[in-house]
């Protein structure tokens, strides 16, 4: 075992240290006198003379070496991807994680914001501005910078931020990642997910090969020292898997692995369940896992590698895989070491805090992230007066959703179907990569058949980007794009989907 000692007299700055291992009882002997003999060498005052000084003997273990800053800055970017009452958690997340970061003495002008900000003052929201992120939580929502809201939130403007290319921004703060190469980057996403993709509230979609493309840009300009990366989505492993390098001094994880969903949390109806006047889920699984981790321990002692398996079994639910996710890493993984404060900063009311406490382990009711939009829709209409015109109308989108649910998987179907034939089409469709392979080969014709599909058959939606791995699986079997959209004709053709029409709702590619 080694053992670090420090000893030392602020006032005259005069220190002796020491790292030395220690097996058995006579060296621990050895150690003792060896203390002995370094308080000596210090002044006589620092030893209890006429003028006494405060001397602070300090014994650390090497977890506990302080690791130097350099006076480098840290930086953030938050991304709620998704709008709209029902998606709430996704936005109270990434305003959670502000709030951590902003106790940990992150500026505000290191931190850059996207979410629609359409929640706080929705008419469905019980409490008007505020937004909170569990159950008995404060809000969360005051003070956070509204850097891109509305129709700013796009991948593109994302790409801008993070590469620090203020010409490129589409309106927004004008705010950017301007880093240095000493710096360390924290990004963290929240949103619905798909194979390769993550969602945006405005088209088309962040495609992993663009995602990898940018980060590779990024460390090419040698602009940061290193960076961290959380990302809450289903499949949100895809977006990785097989194309993310680990020479980029990068470390990500993901909610889930390349082929599962993630989970919402905090919903109506579960335990612990949101107060009885919310009628959405208030957290995500991964998301609260890393967060409330966060703010239970102190970041000057606790590693992102405590962090990861701390988060990774509490987002399996504790090994209950069918509520629960199997939480991914990806590209460098050499700096785990390295302690979270350097990213997230520190709070000092965390200072007495343990580095990584091992909480009680209690299950979380959870439900998958695609259908925590139906829970919200069925909490609404509960809600509203029986035999009213207003709940009978509501009753009607609900099932309108549903359809477009059933009319987009049998869609697909049949087009593996003209394809591949009965016998191949759903095992080509559904066949999943081993680790270490892309989703896709070309992502070109991925964003292609995308764009095939919905010109024909109407907008994937959130739901629907579950898809996308049968439409990478027939871009990797070779099939033309012409063949593909006949297919997509035979499929959908001549059926009415003008609510569903990406002319109206923006290209998913």
């Amino acid at each position: 075992m080694l053992l670090y000692i420090k000893i030392s007299n602020p006032n005259t700055h005069h220190c002796v240290n020491f790292t030395m291992g220690f097996p058995g009882f006579p060296f621990r002997l050895i150690f003792l006198v060896l203390l002995v003999a370094a308080a000596a060498t210090l002044p006589s005052e620092a030893r209890g003379g006429r003028r006494r000084y405060p001397w602070d003997p300090i014994i650390r273990w090497p977890s506990d070496h302080p690791q130097k800053e350099e006076g480098d800055t840290r930086w953030a970017v938050l991304v709620a991807g998704s709008n709209g009452f029902g998606n709430y958690r996704h936005q109270a997340d990434v305003c959670h994680a502000y709030q951590i970061l902003k106790k940990g003495g992150v500026k505000d002008e290191n931190i850059v914001v996207f979410m629609y900000d359409d929640i706080a003052m929705n008419d469905l929201n019980p409490r008007k501005g505020v937004l909170i992120n569990h159950p008995n939580g404060e809000d969360v929502y005051a003070g956070v910078p509204k850097d891109y809201t509305g129709e700013q939130v796009t991948a593109e403007n994302f790409y801008a931020v993070l590469l620090g290319d203020k010409s490129a921004l589409k309106g927004g703060s004008g705010k950017v990642v301007d880093s240095k190469p000493g710096d360390r980057i924290f990004i963290y996403y929240s949103d619905h997910g798909g194979p390769g993709v993550l969602g945006m509230p405005n088209m088309p979609y962040l495609y992993g090969k663009d995602f990898i493309e940018v980060l590779k840009k990024k460390h090419t300009s040698g602009t940061y020292k290193e960076m961290v990366i959380y990302i809450e989505a289903c499949e949100s492993g895809s977006v990785f898997e097989g194309l993310m390098p680990d020479n980029l001094n990068i470390y990500v994880t993901t909610a889930s692995n390349a082929e599962e969903s993630s989970w919402g949390t905090y919903c109506p109806g579960m335990d612990p369940p949101p107060p009885p006047e919310y009628i959405t889920c208030l957290g995500d699984l991964y998301s609260v896992a890393w967060m409330e981790d966060s703010e239970t321990h102190n970041l000057k002692r606790e590693t992102i590698e405590q962090q990861y398996n701390q988060v990774k079994e509490r987002t399996s639910n504790y090994n209950t895989y069918n509520a629960g996710s199997h939480v991914m890493e990806y590209g460098n993984t050499s700096f785990k070491w390295e302690k979270l404060y350097l990213y997230q900063g520190f709070d000092p009311a965390t200072e007495n805090l343990p580095p990584n406490r091992i909480e009680v382990k209690e299950r979380m009711d959870v439900v998958n992230q695609r259908d925590a939009d139906v829970l919200f829709l069925w909490e609404r209409y509960k809600k509203m007066e029986d035999g009213t015109k207003a709940k009978a109308e509501f009753l009607k989108v609900i099932t309108e959703t549903m359809l477009h649910r059933e009319h987009l998987d049998g869609s697909v179907d049949i087009i593996g179907l003209a394809l591949f034939g009965p016998d191949k089409g759903p095992c080509i469709l559904k066949s999943v990569r081993s680790r270490g392979l892309p989703l896709a080969d070309d992502w070109d014709c991925l964003k292609s058949t995308v764009r095939l599909f919905e010109a024909h058959c109407g907008s994937l939606t959130q739901y629907g980007m579950k898809h996308m791995r049968a439409f990478a699986n027939i871009c990797n079997s070779g099939v033309p794009l012409s063949r593909i959209e006949e297919a997509c004709m035979a499929a959908c053709g001549g059926r009415d989907f003008a609510k569903w029409s990406p002319v109206n709702r923006g290209y998913s590619a």
